[in-house]
């Protein structure tokens, strides 16, 4: 073994991690659910959905048989909802096409939605105990900062690089003791900003840290600026407390997911306003929030309205929900952030 695998596991026996709730009782499956929420988000954040998601969907027959809606309401608020559709898509393949068991092959792995080469690496070898490599964030920063990979991270040229680099530092026994091991030394002592250098197993052997060049480490490209989108949406409520939602069946972030009616100027709200029953209450307006994506912000502009009279001209995807029911749909966070506020 090489001395970065050597170490990793030596050092995990003493503190890595052991006790997160996917590593109780572990199994491909765990692995795998996990896997896809630690995605662009951090462990205490994943940790009470994940307790709640095991919780209703203890297997993957269990995930096969629900519907995207009720998914998607395990998911409000944790972001990224393709991965949340994602998961059920491949519960249905894996229940249809291997008989509810998941496949322990890294091609067949990689061909379902939403699994690419890193995490099927992880579910092969934290769930199956098989040798296979990672190279998710924290990993890329432990291997870009040991062996001093200056280009930039973002590159498809450094990808393979450090591929490469994973691949051949992979120990031949307890790969899944490395595999987490790696992960545990990214998350917890080689952070992304102040790295705890000296607490860290491979410090002897690390270019960047004997270089004092660290903090300096990975190099990223120049960000370009978000571009700024605009969206109007109109919460109505109506004389029995119910809200007003509409399903974004088209494409996008918030596929499948229940929002407030939008528009995207603002005189189509208006005109919207114009249908509804006369003598309507206004309760806010010009309500300012940003939501930022991957590669746009979002300015978002509520206006909320209460109105006395039925409303029903509406289309199929537009549907009054009760607060009870609020709970049981799939909601983008901010619309979940006004609601809590105002409803």
């Amino acid at each position: 073994m090489s001395y970065l695998s050597t170490q990793l596991i030596r050092w995990h026996k003493q503190f890595g991690r052991k006790d997160l709730p996917w590593q109780i009782d572990t199994n491909p499956y765990k692995v795998w659910i996990s896997e896809v929420m630690l995605q662009q988000t951090q462990v205490q954040t994943v940790i009470p959905y994940f307790l709640k998601f095991i919780k209703r969907y203890p297997d993957i027959d269990s995930l096969a048989n629900s519907n995207e809606n009720e998914v998607l309401s395990y998911w409000s608020g944790l972001g990224y909802y393709s991965r949340g559709r994602n998961l059920l898509k491949t519960a249905k393949i894996i229940q249809e096409e291997f008989d509810s068991s998941m496949p322990s092959c890294s091609e067949k792995l990689e061909s379902f939605p939403g699994i690419g080469k890193s995490t099927a690496g992880a579910i092969l070898s934290l769930g199956f105990k098989m040798k296979a490599p990672i190279l998710d964030g924290n990993a890329k920063r432990v291997l870009v900062r040991y062996f001093k990979v200056e280009d930039p991270i973002d590159l498809n040229k450094t990808t393979k690089q450090l591929w490469n680099i994973a691949e051949e530092n992979l120990p031949n026994k307890e790969c899944n003791v490395y595999t987490q091991a790696i992960m545990d030394v990214g998350s917890l002592i080689c952070k992304r900003r102040n790295p705890d250098c000296i607490e860290c197993p491979l410090k002897k052997k690390c270019i960047s840290f004997n270089e004092k060049i660290q903090n300096l480490l990975p190099n990223k490209s120049p960000k370009k600026e978000k571009p700024i989108r605009q969206l109007y949406w109109l919460l109505l409520q109506n004389k029995h407390g119910e809200v007003l939602l509409e399903n974004r069946n088209s494409k996008g972030v918030w596929e499948g997911l229940w929002t407030f009616i939008g528009f995207e100027e603002p005189i189509s709200r208006e005109n919207f306003q114009d249908r509804l029953p006369k003598g309507y209450e206004l309760l806010e307006e010009g309500l300012k929030l940003r939501h930022t994506f991957t590669h746009y912000k979002l300015d978002i502009d509520t206006t909320l309205i209460k109105i006395n009279k039925d409303f029903q001209d509406l289309d199929n995807n537009k549907v009054w929900f009760n607060t009870e029911e609020l709970s049981g749909i799939g909601l983008p966070s901010p619309v979940s952030k006004i609601l809590k506020t105002f409803i």
